[in-house]
């Protein structure tokens, strides 16, 4: 800048060079004016290099802050690379994690309902046969009416053995009277007559108000008849007519009542 002032000086002063002029003679006049023209020469190549140094130490230092400049880029493109690598192993654990959660939600899910069937199968039912109403487990109905359903099919000796089983695994059941008397029919079936008096009784033993209480006496004294037994026969078919009167088994007694006669 000083460089710059000066060379802006003796460029004024060369331009009011006729004015000394009025002052010296033609020669010093002239040699005044040369030893200007010269130091305003070696001015204004001193400004010239100046701008050039200055120009290369901007241009320097721009490059300088471009390669900064690059640099920070570089650095920031770097990390934020990082960050999106750490946010897709994020997403990826999260996703993982999701789907996890939702497996143990589905296996809980699951595990309840199954939890939920056993206990609904363990709740005891409430079921109605021949006018009286007991609960029974599910199971247990479940065996009932399996034994029942051979026995409609005709297979009367599975279906004795069907019976027997059941009343040994549900001594106490509700179905107990009923057991013994689809029982007691099945041997009749299969001429067993014997065990099946002995299931008859024992429906009678267990809920002598059954309806079926009339029939399981009548069938007895037909098993007696099966079995030669008039004498037992005949006195089966009076305590029937006497305990049950109303019961249609009472009429069917008095019919064969007449023919033993």
């Amino acid at each position: 800048m000083k460089s710059l002032w000066v060379y802006a000086a003796l460029c004024g002063a060369l331009l009011s060079a006729p004015a000394y002029s009025a002052l010296f003679s033609d020669d010093e006049a002239r040699r005044a004016i040369l030893d200007l023209r010269q130091k305003l020469e070696v001015q204004r190549t001193e400004l010239l290099r100046e701008l050039q140094l200055q120009r290369s130490d901007d241009a320097k230092k721009l490059s300088e802050d471009n390669a900064q400049l690059r640099r920070s880029l570089l650095d920031l493109q770097n990390q934020i690379e990082t960050v999106r690598a750490e946010l897709a192993r994020i997403q990826g654990n999260q996703e993982q994690l999701t789907r996890g959660v939702s497996e143990v939600q589905r296996q809980q899910k699951d595990a309840a309902q199954n939890l939920e069937e056993r206990f609904r199968k363990l709740e005891p039912l409430k079921v109605t046969l021949d006018g009286r109403e007991f609960s029974v487990d599910q199971v247990e109905k479940r065996d009932f009416e399996a034994a029942l359903a051979i026995f409609r099919s005709g297979d009367f000796t599975s279906s004795s053995n069907a019976f027997g089983d059941f009343l040994k695994r549900y001594p106490q059941s509700g179905y107990a009277p009923a057991a013994h008397f689809w029982q007691g029919n099945a041997r009749y079936a299969i001429k067993d007559y014997k065990e099946a008096v002995q299931n008859f009784r024992s429906l009678i033993s267990l809920m002598p108000n059954s309806p079926r209480a009339p029939e399981a006496v009548l069938s007895i004294a037909n098993c007696q008849i099966e079995l030669k037994d008039m004498k037992a026969a005949r006195k089966t078919l009076e305590d029937l007519i006497q305990a049950y009167p109303q019961s249609e088994a009472a009429s069917a007694a008095k019919e064969r009542l007449s023919r033993l006669k």
